[in-house]
């Protein structure tokens, strides 16, 4: 090791699912929105004026946080706005969680968040779920640091009912609670109204789910006036200029075409809801997902094994090697017709394999 790198902050990075670009590939492992944008978001983008791109853009992000404001019914001043959900959650760890404390959020989550308590120095103690994958509420009653956790969680999907979420918040006054909605609209209820009422309360949400738009890469967090203020104090302290021209402009645009988007979320709704039965028909075993995605397991078959033979026929899903969720596999609900050859394929790997046992 060279002198210098001895002062190199070292940690495991994130990593992300992976993104091949086959011609023919059902791609299907990274909870991506099988369908695109609202219309008026190729339009907002196409109609960019000759300076769009050589003047900066707003730092305030005036536009997209008064069509947040707008739109959820909150004032200006209770809307941050980021580079993806991942941006605006990792500028809530550096501003938020800056205690001797641990930060405590569960052992089978999102596993940015590990990642950002070790980038930033914060100690953490990673709570875990019971035996059927969700979170305890009782686990989150101690003295920490602050609180994260996703809802629905990831990768299992599981929702945690509006009451346990305002009784850990609730509990925790002296800390900051970060609510995790990247997925909350596909069939659950939001933590949001609770802003109201407990001023320790941020949640976070973002466009690449549900609106489909994960490569515009547009996060938003709402709260307390306070809580806000503290995050742009840190923001301007960063990078004023996080967000860019083009991400405000189509972000504005999906926000005011609620129609398309109520539409899309029940179109995967009605999809996921149908493969849970054709899954559960093919030996098939899984909590019950309201997110845009299913954490499956098979009674018979590996899960590694399912996602190498998915893989050779370029139906890509999410496997993770780790500890109690290592026989998962997490599937993206994509169209109807990926779907189906999804479960085509499922059906007949798996009676192939019983023929030869």
């Amino acid at each position: 090791m060279k002198l210098w790198e001895k002062n190199v902050r070292q940690v495991t990075p994130y990593v992300p699912g992976e993104q091949p670009r086959l011609p023919d590939m059902i791609k299907l492992n990274t909870n991506e929105s099988p369908y695109p944008p609202a219309p008026g978001v190729k339009k907002a983008l196409d109609a960019m004026a000759g300076d769009t791109l050589r003047l900066y853009p707003d730092p305030a992000c005036d536009s997209l946080v008064t069509a947040l404001a707008d739109y959820y019914h909150v004032k200006k001043e209770q809307v941050f706005v980021g580079v993806g959900s991942d941006d605006v959650l990792s500028m809530a760890f550096l501003t938020f969680f800056n205690s001797s404390r641990p930060v405590l959020f569960p052992d089978i989550t999102y596993s940015f968040y590990d990642v950002w308590a070790k980038v930033y120095g914060i100690p953490y103690v990673q709570k875990p779920l019971r035996e059927d994958l969700t979170i305890d509420p009782e686990d989150y009653k101690e003295e920490n640091g602050g609180i994260v956790f996703p809802n629905p969680n990831a990768p299992t999907g599981i929702l945690l009912p509006p009451e346990a979420v305002e009784d850990i918040v609730r509990s925790n006054p002296g800390s900051v609670v970060i609510v995790d909605e990247a997925y909350i609209d596909f069939g659950g209820t939001s933590a949001l109204p609770l802003i109201e009422k407990y001023d320790n309360l941020l949640v976070v949400q973002t466009f690449s789910k549900s609106r489909s738009m994960a490569g515009m890469r547009i996060g938003y967090a709402m709260g307390s006036e306070a809580l806000i203020r503290h995050m742009v104090s840190v923001k301007e302290s960063v990078n004023s200029y996080t967000m860019n021209t083009p991400s405000l402009l189509a972000g504005v645009a999906a926000v005011e075409d609620d129609a398309y988007f109520r539409d899309c979320c029940h179109k995967i709704i009605t999809t996921r809801e149908r493969v849970k039965k054709e899954l559960k028909a093919l030996g098939f075993s899984f909590g019950d997902s309201m997110s845009n995605f299913l954490f499956v397991t098979h009674k018979d078959c590996p899960a590694r094994e399912l996602f190498e033979a998915l893989r050779q026929k370029h139906i890509f899903v999410r496997y993770f090697d780790r500890p109690r969720i290592d026989d998962y596999l997490r599937i993206t609900v994509g169209t109807d017709a990926e779907m189906d050859a999804l479960t085509g394929f499922l059906q007949e790997y798996l009676s192939g394999r019983k023929e030869t046992d």
